[in-house]
């Protein structure tokens, strides 16, 4: 029994030496495994505009869209997360009904954020969100300015980065720990950008406040001038309609009356009144304005698309750009027509 127990003893080392070798084996396979996983994923294809948009979005109905796509805005999800943002809801909608005028405004106005973002993605090295973004901006315009060159930014940052990580060899550890940062660091920047513009808004409404008796006085003012405006409209379409009855009873009985065209012809349209506080400071600029011409040549819907000059005058020249716009006249066309303008103030 001694000598059975001796020869126990003596196997017992190599035993163990056996088991940890297996183990040890198990553990490189497992790494193996995970590294194939990882390299996988690195090799996803990279969002295209026509994949960028996930099936579930494409699957919703335009009354769905449009409500998401609202929601979406007044949460600040303008561009992420994937698959459940304003962009893509907007995009969707936007390829289900291209005449629809507000899909196509928000687009416009969404697109340089993205821009940011996108710029962004590409400095922490985040580069499939960057390749999203790219995609939306492409399948929003792709003519975009900023497309090419996020593009080229995007390979050559990649480029880069893939052969540090080469030189580095970083672990598969270290890799999950940067993919988390550069999550965090993403939801920063978004915030951050939200938060910019939040203190861009509230900056605006104190100069707003302190206008006000001056703006109060160059409101009165517009009113009186629109009154008169609004007066010489009447007394010029009175005497249309006189000269147009009296063309129509001197044309033959049996001529039909023709259908209203779906043309845009200006009946009346009245320029601006220049802001005075610009005018004084030699200040000038333009806004671009969106309108609905209603089938009885009206004008509805108003609204200001973009502005641009100094700051300080912006919203005095929309508030004169949009006031004169209410007050054009077209004629009759055959269906409502959403179009926009360019209203300039200029010296």
């Amino acid at each position: 029994m001694s000598a059975i127990n001796k020869m126990r003893r003596s196997f017992a080392p190599v035993a163990l030496a056996v088991a940890v070798a297996c183990a040890l084996g198990a553990c490189k396979k497992d790494d193996a495994a995970a590294d194939a996983g990882a390299a996988a994923a690195q090799q996803a294809p990279a969002p295209t505009p026509e994949s960028v948009v996930s099936a579930t979005v494409t699957a919703m109905s335009p009354e769905q869209l449009r409500d998401e796509a609202s929601k979406a805005y007044g949460e600040n999800r303008l561009y992420a997360p994937a698959g459940n943002n304003a962009m893509e809801y907007y995009l969707a909608l936007r390829d289900k009904q291209p005449a629809d005028a507000g899909a196509s405004s928000a687009l416009t106005d969404l697109l340089p954020m993205t821009v940011i973002a996108t710029e962004q993605g590409i400095a922490r090295e985040d580069f499939a969100d960057a390749k999203r973004l790219a995609a939306l901006i492409e399948k929003a315009d792709a003519k975009h300015p900023a497309l090419s060159r996020l593009k080229a930014a995007i390979a050559s940052s990649e480029t880069a980065a893939a052969a540090r990580v080469e030189s580095q060899k970083l672990t598969a550890e270290e890799e999950a720990k940067r993919q988390e940062e550069l999550a965090k660091k993403r939801e920063e920047d978004q915030r951050k950008l939200q938060e910019q513009q939040k203190q861009q808004a509230a900056a605006q409404a104190p100069a707003a406040t302190a206008q006000a008796p001056a703006a109060a006085a160059a409101e009165a003012e517009r009113q009186r001038e629109a009154a008169a405006e609004a007066e010489r409209q009447r007394a010029a379409a009175a005497a249309a309609e006189q000269q147009r009855q009296q063309a129509a009873a001197q044309q033959p009985a049996a001529q039909p009356a023709r259908a209203a065209s779906s043309e845009l012809r200006a009946i009346s349209n009245p320029g601006p009144r220049y802001p005075q506080a610009a005018q004084r400071a030699g200040a000038g600029g333009s806004v671009q304005v969106e309108f609905t011409v209603n089938t009885d040549g009206s004008v509805g819907g108003v609204r200001a698309v973009s502005s641009d000059g100094p700051r300080q005058f912006q919203r005095e020249f929309e508030r004169e750009a949009l006031a004169a716009v209410k007050r054009w006249r077209f004629q009759p066309v055959s269906e409502a027509t959403t179009t926009r303008r360019t209203i300039a103030f200029q010296q």
